[in-house]
């Protein structure tokens, strides 16, 4: 706007002078004295009102130079661009003032060009010197006045483009490079990395891609802010760029990923060198919040040009190799194997299936008795989803139940559970069966995301239920990794008369003062334990162990995976209330239950 506007500015006091001067000679008497003052009096007042429009402008740098380049004109905005006062710029060279040595020669030429040959200067962007020397980046235009007279003007109206030019930088670096680490990102890491295959390719050499995530990162993050998880990343970043060569590539790809490049290394030796020297990186501790803490990371590797051609291929296949490493535990190191990628590929598969399952009606529930040790009588019933597709045999739960936790598909199946589990109780009570109850499993993404126990219990109601209908079994690491909040509302369903069951006792971060603190009624013994008390001394102390220390609590216990006489014999010995096991009766769908509890001799083995 402000190029335009000056440009229009020039031409249009150029076009005045050439008026005046073409009205002055059209004239054939000599004009009165008074006349001539006329005239004199308004050009005058032109030029003011000119450089007054000039001066007007603070972001447009306007000077004037006489037919030797020397200033005559140097506005405030050109003092403020340039950094020479008005007086120290008047007279001097335009190429000694503010034109770069390399440019100077072409400057004076172009100059010459137009005043002698009438080759006006294009207007371009420049960059031009500083009184302090540095460059000035401007988009320069030329206007010549009365070039065709013994005294041409030439004006340069230069427009500041350092803002412009900072934020094309600003975006550059971000469209390459991580902010906090200043790492190139993954984008630039991939064009980079092709370089380096092009040139290992050549070369005839091998190449590692090393992926790495923090352990446990996330926790950092909660406990200590995001502030310490920051420090924590820029840390790390100059602890491996230490270890780094000059021909390698390292980038941070996500919040607490980074993927490097190691040239020149294919034997297997070679690549455990360089892990070595990557996990050298966490051998001291970080100092996060005031204090110190040690970290690991899972390691995942793959190598040109047995694990892929590109560099995209590389770096998937060592996130692949780095996801399997961290099912190994902190500190994990694993090395791409193909079938990884195939068993990701059908895992992602199955997870569009499962999807598909509960419109294309695949999915429903068995229902499992928990009996009685004393009498035999089914008490309870526990619902298990299972999944049979349409096409193909039926999927294990104990493979598909990880992946909806893993997808997040496990809220959309757990609510279709607790649909179906309270629908069919609802059935089973107003055909005035047995009065058992049915528990559901809630996992711990379930019971961790908001509303779920809500939205458990609004179903329970909207379906006619008592309390007491329902149960829920959870694994004691929900309860551990429970917030005040979620402990809060199973309190407030344990008073309404909900029964709560830990699933799974003592496999996972067992710790018995949850027992005292959390609102349990039932612990379920892990089957593993029972498989093996009669034979195993030290799980047999467990189980007996366990039985006690809920009795004495005050909740009930139930045995699960009860298959043998002796492991019944065992348990009725240590007086377990409850058992579920296919001694007495495997998971079976609804109609069958239905015809169990009808039939003769209800609940006995």
């Amino acid at each position: 706007m402000f190029r335009r506007g000056t440009r229009r500015l020039l031409q249009w006091w150029k076009g005045q002078q050439e008026a005046a001067v073409e009205r002055k000679a059209r004239r054939t008497v000599p004009a009165s004295t008074s006349e001539v003052e006329l005239v004199r009096r308004r050009y005058h007042e032109s030029e003011q009102r000119f450089r007054a429009l000039l001066e007007s402008l603070p972001r447009v740098a306007v000077q004037g130079y006489d037919r030797e380049r020397r200033v005559i004109y140097w506005n405030e905005a050109s003092v403020r661009l340039y950094g020479y006062s008005a007086e120290e710029a008047m007279g001097q060279l335009l190429e000694d003032l503010i034109i770069p040595e390399p440019m100077r020669q072409a400057v004076i030429d172009a100059h010459r060009a137009w005043v002698d040959e009438g080759q006006e200067i294009p207007a371009e962007e420049l960059e031009l010197r500083h009184r302090s020397g540095e460059l000035v980046p401007v988009f320069s235009h030329h206007v010549m006045l009365g070039e065709h007279t013994d005294s041409p003007l030439m004006f340069c109206v230069d427009v500041d483009l350092s803002d412009q030019k900072r934020a094309h930088r600003d975006l550059a670096f971000a469209t390459r490079f991580d902010r906090l680490t200043h790492l190139p990102n993954r984008e630039a890491f991939e064009t980079d990395l092709d370089e380096l295959l092009d040139q290992c390719r050549r070369r005839g050499v091998g190449l590692v891609v090393l992926y790495l995530d923090i352990d446990h990162f996330v926790e950092i993050n909660d406990a200590l802010g995001y502030a310490q998880g920051d420090q924590l990343l820029i840390e790390l970043t100059h602890r491996l760029r230490r270890q780094q060569r000059a021909t390698d590539l390292m980038s941070r790809v996500s919040g607490d990923e980074f993927v490097m490049a190691f040239p020149g290394v294919a034997r297997e030796q070679d690549v455990l060198r360089l892990v070595d020297k990557v996990r050298s990186a966490f051998r001291s501790p970080f100092a996060l919040d005031g204090s110190e803490r040690m970290v690991t990371a899972s390691l995942g590797a793959s190598v040109f040009p047995e694990h892929g051609m590109t560099a995209r291929e590389l770096i998937r296949n060592a996130d692949v190799a780095k996801n399997r490493a961290k099912l190994d535990g902190r500190g994990s190191l694993q090395h791409f194997r193909q079938h990884f990628h195939d068993e990701l590929v059908r895992q992602h598969r199955l997870v569009e299936r499962l999807e598909r399952a509960i419109v294309n009606r695949e999915l429903h529930l068995h229902y499992q008795p928990q009996v009685s040790v004393v009498s035999g009588r089914i008490e309870n019933l526990e619902a298990l989803l299972r999944w049979t597709p349409l096409e193909g045999e039926p999927v294990s739960p104990a493979e598909f139940i990880p992946l909806a936790e893993r997808s997040g598909l496990i809220h959309q199946l757990g609510d279709w559970v607790m649909e179906e589990a309270c629908r069919q109780q609802a059935a089973w009570r107003a055909a005035g069966r047995v009065d058992s109850r049915v528990d559901i499993n809630l996992s711990g993404r379930q019971v961790l995301a908001p509303d779920t126990l809500e939205r458990l219990e609004a179903c329970v109601a909207r379906h006619g239920l008592r309390p007491q209908d329902i149960g829920i079994e959870l694994t004691e690491n929900v309860l551990i990794e429970a917030d005040a909040g979620i402990l809060e509302r199973l309190r407030y369903l344990y008073h309404r008369g909900v029964r709560i069951a830990i699933d799974d006792f003592g496999t996972g971060y067992s710790s018995l003062s949850y027992l005292k603190h959390f609102p349990v009624t039932a612990l379920k013994i892990d089957r593993a334990f029972v498989r093996d008390a009669p034979e195993q001394p030290e799980d047999r102390a467990i189980m007996e162990a366990t039985i006690f220390i809920g009795h004495r609590l005050g909740l009930e216990v139930v045995a699960e995976g009860v298959e043998t006489a002796e492991q019944l014999a065992l348990l009725r010995e240590m007086r377990c209330d409850l058992v579920q096991g296919y001694l007495f009766h495997p998971p079976m769908p609804a109609e069958d239950i239905d015809r169990l509890l009808v039939g003769p001799g209800v609940g006995h083995h």
